[in-house]
C-alpha cells in the first residue's frame, strides 16, 4: 500500500518511492528502503517534509550492523519508535469501531429473524428490542458514527444490511425531527423488521442479476403481506411499528402496495420510512448493480416527490437531515484528494468537515489533518464519489483512517 508519510514519521526500515514534498526539487537516485537514521536525518537538513512509503516492501534493519553515528556518551541511547507510531484515539477508530459492533450484531440478530420467519418459527423480540434501543441511544449521542458505518456494505449481504441501514435512517430522521425517544424506539422497530417478509420470495427472484419479469415483480411485491402477517403473528410488537412497516411501499399517488392507501391515511411515520427504504436502496451495491452517490440518490427522491410519490417536503427534511454530503460519504477535493466526510456544518451545508486520506496522480494513502472547509478558501469540493470509482472500498478507507499515526 502506497501512503504519504510525513518526514518525522519515518522510520528506519521504510521503504521509500518518491520525494513528495518538496515536488521537483530533490529526485531519489532510486526507490528502496531506508537503511539509517543517518539518511533520514541528510533528508531532514535538505529540507524534505514528505516521504511517499510501499508499507508491502518494509524490510526489518538491525542498526548495530551500519556504521555507528557519533552521538554523547551521557544519556543512554534513546528507543528507536516503531514503524507505525501509537495510535491515537480518533474518531475513526474509537466511535465507528462501536457503531461497527452494534451494526455487526444487528445483522446477527436479523439472521436468526429471516431463519426463524423462514421456518414458521416465532420472532425473538428481546435482542430486537434491545438492540434498536442501543441504535437509539448511540444515535442520540453521537449520529455521525452510525451514518459512516451504514456506508461500508457486502453485496452479499444486503437483504441482512439493508433492514438494518433503513432501520438507522429512520432512527437519524426521527432524532432530528426532534421526535419523543420511545417513539423513536418504535419505529426503529417497525423498520428493523419492515422486510422480513422477503424471506418468503424465492431465491431466484430475490437475488435475480436482471430486470424482473412482470409476473416476477407480482411475486417480489407479496414480501410486503408476508411482513405484515409475520409481525401480526408476533407477540410483542406495537401497533406504531406495524403501521411503519405496513406502509413501506405505499405511495402517495394511491399506486403503492400492498394495499394501495391514499395519500390521507399514509401517517408521517409511514411516509418517512418511504423515504428511507428508497434511499438506501439507490444507494446500495446489488449483485445486479452498484450504488449510486449519495448526492444522485437525493436528486432521485426529489424526482419521485414531484411524481407525487414521496412526500415533498419530508424528502426535504430528510436531506438536511442526512446533510448535502452525507457522514460517511467520499467526495474529490479541488486539491486533487479523495476525503470522508467526518461532519456537516449546519451554518454552510456544501462546505463539511472533511479527513482527506487519498491522493491522485499518483494515487496514494496519504495522512492528513481534518479540514473544516467552511474555514479554507482553496479546497472546495468538486463532487460526491464512490470509493469504487477509484478501485479502493470503504473497509479499507476505514481500516487506514482508524490506524493512522
Amino acid at each position: 500500500m502506497l501512503i504519504e508519510h510525513d518526514i518525522t514519521d519515518v522510520r528506519v526500515g521504510m521503504y521509500v518511492v518518491e520525494i513528495t514534498e518538496p515536488k521537483d526539487t530533490f529526485t531519489l537516485t532510486k526507490p528502496g528502503v531506508l537503511k539509517s537514521e543517518r539518511v533520514i536525518e541528510a533528508l531532514k537538513r535538505k529540507s524534505v517534509t514528505k516521504l511517499l512509503i510501499d508499507t508491502s516492501k518494509a524490510e526489518i534493519i538491525d542498526e548495530q550492523t551500519q556504521p555507528e553515528v557519533s552521538r554523547p556518551t551521557v544519556k543512554p541511547p534513546q528507543q528507536v519508535p516503531p514503524a507505525r507510531p501509537i495510535t491515537k484515539p480518533n474518531f475513526f477508530n474509537q466511535e465507528i469501531v462501536r457503531a461497527r459492533q452494534v451494526f455487526n450484531e444487528s445483522k446477527d440478530i436479523q439472521k436468526k429473524l429471516f431463519h426463524n420467519a423462514q421456518h414458521g418459527l416465532p420472532l425473538d423480540m428481546d435482542p430486537v428490542q434491545k438492540i434498536t434501543t442501543e441504535s437509539t441511544d448511540l444515535i442520540f449521542n453521537n449520529p455521525n458514527a452510525l451514518s459512516c458505518v451504514i456506508n461500508i456494505r457486502n453485496k452479499d449481504e444486503y437483504l441482512l444490511e439493508h433492514s438494518v441501514s433503513v432501520s438507522v435512517l429512520m432512527t437519524m430522521f426521527a432524532v432530528y425531527k426532534k421526535i419523543d425517544k420511545d417513539i423513536v424506539n418504535q419505529l426503529a422497530v417497525g423498520a428493523f423488521l419492515h422486510d422480513v417478509g422477503k424471506i418468503m420470495i424465492p431465491d431466484r427472484i430475490l437475488n435475480k442479476p436482471d430486470r424482473l419479469t412482470e409476473d416476477e415483480f407480482h411475486i417480489m411485491k407479496t414480501h410486503a403481506s408476508y411482513s405484515i402477517e409475520i409481525m401480526k403473528s408476533t407477540p410483542g410488537i406495537s401497533p406504531l411499528s406495524l403501521e411503519v412497516a405496513s406502509l413501506h411501499h405505499e405511495k402517495l399517488n394511491g399506486e403503492g402496495y400492498p394495499f394501495g392507501v391514499p395519500a390521507e391515511k399514509i401517517t408521517i411515520y409511514g411516509r418517512m420510512i418511504s423515504i428511507c427504504d428508497i434511499f438506501d436502496a439507490l444507494t446500495s451495491h446489488r449483485c445486479y448493480k452498484e450504488g449510486y452517490a449519495q448526492v444522485k440518490a437525493f436528486s432521485i427522491l426529489r424526482a419521485l416527490a414531484d411524481k407525487n410519490e414521496l412526500d415533498k417536503d419530508l424528502v426535504d427534511e430528510f436531506i438536511r437531515c442526512m446533510g448535502v454530503y452525507p457522514v460517511g460519504s467520499v467526495v474529490q477535493l479541488e486539491s486533487n484528494r479523495l476525503a470522508i466526510v467526518q461532519g456537516h456544518n449546519p451554518k454552510d451545508p456544501i462546505r463539511p468537515l472533511v479527513k482527506p486520506f487519498y491522493h491522485l496522480k499518483p494515487d496514494h494513502f496519504e495522512v492528513s489533518q481534518k479540514i473544516d472547509l467552511a474555514t479554507v478558501t482553496d479546497d472546495l469540493i468538486v463532487k460526491c464519489v464512490r470509493a469504487d470509482d477509484y478501485n479502493l472500498n470503504m473497509e479499507q478507507i476505514i481500516e487506514f483512517l482508524a490506524h493512522e499515526g
